[in-house]
């Protein structure tokens, strides 16, 4: 548009009235452009567009940075940040709040010195995934502490949760039991962290001293055991995800419940995963259901042996 009012004036000799009539421009405007020197694009200043979350973006900064040294269980939501601030007088939305909180974290992971790491793929039948959490809820008339044992097929992304009272081989053994039945067979390896019921010692690089007990199970049921770097829960990332879905969605349910008895609430955990297979998409195939990708994989997975009763014999 530039070059082409320099052309109507300076080579076709219009009239500046006559160029505002073909151009839709104003007059100052064309003015302005034909005493420019040379022929430079214009620049404009950026457009300033206040907003009523501007006032505690500061605030919002702050509570991003000192969440980034804390455990993910530990950080802010964006809900709990729009209602720390509503209580100091934010007359806004939940969607300006949001907008905001993505800007920033889009800012801290342009940071350079931040860590890249590989996205993991897996085949059906190829892996699980194994992890604790720690929750709390209702049993008894009592807010118990427990410990919850998430177990969570690599491929078709099913997962089983059973809740605990500790995390003693016993319950190790009875979660892979009881998730091993639920999926329908047993993936070819395991990724673990360097749990204690697993591991007795780290050692150098992969170097693990693994547990007798946890080692007899992993030949009781014919899989091969991994264990991570240390440090590095990424190389479990699925089922780390894992468990934080599944405490800010089933878990923040079975919190406000009351339960009689650990079984009861075993038994609406079981019900809850199975419904949440149909109702779940998977991520890497959007049009399929998690049960669905399930039934493929189900092929792939070694048929479940007697249950693993934990006996090591000891000369």
């Amino acid at each position: 548009m530039f070059a082409k009012i320099r052309r109507m004036h300076f080579r076709e000799q219009l009239s500046i009235r006559e160029i505002e009539r073909r151009t839709n421009l104003s007059r100052n405007t064309i003015r302005k452009w034909l005493r420019e020197p040379a022929m430079t694009e214009p620049r404009y200043p950026d457009r300033q567009v206040k907003s009523v979350v501007d006032a505690y973006a500061e605030q919002i900064r702050t509570w991003l940075q000192t969440d980034s040294h804390r455990p993910k269980r530990d950080r802010r939501t964006a809900r709990v940040m729009f209602q720390a601030i509503q209580a100091q007088g934010y007359p806004g939305g939940y969607g300006r709040v949001c907008a905001l909180i993505r800007r920033l974290q889009q800012e801290f992971s342009e940071n350079p010195n931040r860590k890249a790491f590989v996205p993991l793929a897996f085949a059906h039948g190829e892996a699980f995934q194994f992890d604790w959490s720690c929750e709390y809820a209702w049993i008894g008339g009592l807010r118990r502490r427990l410990e919850v044992a998430h177990c969570k097929l690599a491929s078709s992304r099913a997962f089983w949760l059973v809740a605990y009272a500790s995390q003693s081989h016993e319950m190790l053994f009875d979660a892979h039991t009881r998730s091993f039945a639920a999926f329908g067979g047993i993936p070819r390896r395991g990724i673990y962290d360097n749990m204690k019921t697993a591991v007795d010692k780290v050692g150098r690089g992969k170097e693990r001293n693994v547990n007798a007990r946890f080692e007899a199970m992993c030949g009781h049921y014919l899989f091969e055991p991994e264990f991570c770097n240390r440090a590095s829960g990424w190389e479990k990332g699925i089922v780390e995800k894992n468990v934080q879905d599944r405490r800010r969605q089933i878990w923040v349910a079975a919190a406000d419940q009351r339960w009689t008895s650990l079984a009861q609430l075993n038994d609406w955990l079981a019900d809850t995963c199975r419904h949440a297979w149909d109702d779940m998409a998977h991520p890497e195939w959007p049009e399929m259901t998690i049960a669905e990708v399930l039934q493929d994989e189900r092929l792939q997975l070694m048929p479940v042996p007697r249950a693993f009763d934990g006996y090591v014999e000891q000369p």
